[in-house]
């Protein structure tokens, strides 16, 4: 009997052991369920793994939304032109024939006094003209000296010897004017000023005469930008305070203001056959802006508090769509829809999708959009 109860006593031992280990099993399998579940949720297609040393490598700089004052915006077109006064134009001392002895182009730097061509004119009927006013000046000189010996012995009267006086002079003045840059090859046409060629109005070979325009220098130290807005935007013209403007050869946003601008006028009408009315501001030419040339102008008017803004780089695009990509922790990003507003050509409004504090990439966006297409990142599962 005693042996029998022993027997049982056992029997009720194995049992639970039994029964406690399955209950082990049965937990094990919740946890690596619960595990995988919490994988497949954070490794969702709509976030990007880039590790920090990925990150700094494609140069991806991240920055907080903040909200501030931003400017209402009409975004229209214009041109950029050489400010009066900054254009000189060399013109022909003489008349002859152009002759491009030195190199020169269209956008070289000259200084004053470089030259930049010949007029020969010693194979013209006419004769050379320095030669000319060579013999003129010698004549007349000897006319004057002549008279001024007799003119104190009443030889000669005060009137004509001052008449001689004054042909001398102005022969004089004529050949000095002449001869000073005169070479045996002909007349050297010299820069009037230290700049730009603009545009060279003669070519090689062609006949000039006495004060015909040969070659136009720019100094481009102020330039005029004249924006051509639309009547609609009438009203807003007494508004606008400065202006961003893009040129179609670089990927930069001029400020007016980073280059010394200000609003010079705003026409009070349109042009004959035209629906536009001209602003125009003046700035200074500190970067590679080409004067003549056509450009993207954005017009600052009304000031807005409280705008969230991000800078133009932030977005990408996708069929119409618009972008951004938030950065959740140190190597986790996501991919955010947008709703966007006015744009100024270096920021944009953001109406939609971003919330003041959240992290933005700013720059190198397309890198992150580049990593999330790539196959070889493995799915996100905060298993840092």
């Amino acid at each position: 009997m005693k042996a029998f109860i022993i027997i049982g006593t056992l029997s009720l031992c194995l049992l639970d052991a039994c029964h406690n280990h399955a209950g082990e099993g049965h937990d094990h399998a919740t946890e690596q369920h619960d595990h995988e579940a919490e994988a497949k949720g954070h490794g969702s297609s709509n976030e990007i793994v880039l590790t920090p040393d990925k990150a700094k490598a494609a140069g991806i700089e991240v920055g907080e939304a903040q909200k501030a004052v931003f400017h209402q915006v009409i975004k229209t077109s214009g041109q950029v032109l050489a400010a009066q006064g900054d254009e000189r134009v060399a013109v022909a001392p003489v008349a002859g024939v152009v002759s491009f002895s030195h190199k020169v182009i269209e956008g070289m730097a000259v200084g004053q006094g470089t030259p930049l061509l010949v007029l020969s004119s010693g194979h013209l009927a006419e004769g050379d003209p320095v030669q000319k006013a060579r013999v003129a000046y010698e004549v007349a000189q000897r006319e004057y000296e002549r008279m001024e010996a007799l003119v104190a012995d009443k030889i000669v009267s005060e009137k004509d010897f001052a008449q001689a006086r004054q042909a001398y002079e102005n022969a004089r003045i004529s050949y000095e004017a002449v001869a000073k840059n005169h070479t045996p090859a002909g007349q050297t046409v010299v820069a009037p000023a230290a700049g730009y060629v603009k545009s060279l109005l003669v070519k090689e070979g062609d006949y000039v005469s006495v004060g015909q325009p040969l070659v136009s220098i720019t100094q481009n130290r102020r330039l005029f930008l004249r924006a051509d807005v639309s009547e609609k935007y009438y009203k807003e013209l007494a508004h606008i305070t400065s202006a961003h403007f893009q040129t179609p050869y670089d990927d930069t946003t001029y400020d007016l203001q980073e280059l010394n601008g200000r609003l010079l006028s705003y026409g009070k009408a349109s042009g004959d056959g035209s629906y536009y009315i001209p602003v125009t501001f003046e700035f200074d030419n500190k970067g590679g802006v080409v004067p003549g040339s056509f450009v993207e102008i954005y017009l600052l008017t009304r000031p807005v508090e409280g705008v969230i803004t991000l800078p133009v780089s932030a977005l990408t695009e996708e069929q119409g769509s618009f972008f951004v990509y938030k950065q959740l922790d140190e190597e986790c990003y996501e991919k955010q829809l947008v709703s966007l507003g006015a744009n100024d050509g270096e920021r944009v409004a953001i109406l939609e999708g971003v919330q003041a504090g959240d992290r933005i990439v700013t720059r190198g966006a397309y890198q992150v959009k580049l990593a999330s297409a790539s196959n070889a990142i493995p799915a996100h599962t905060h298993e840092h």
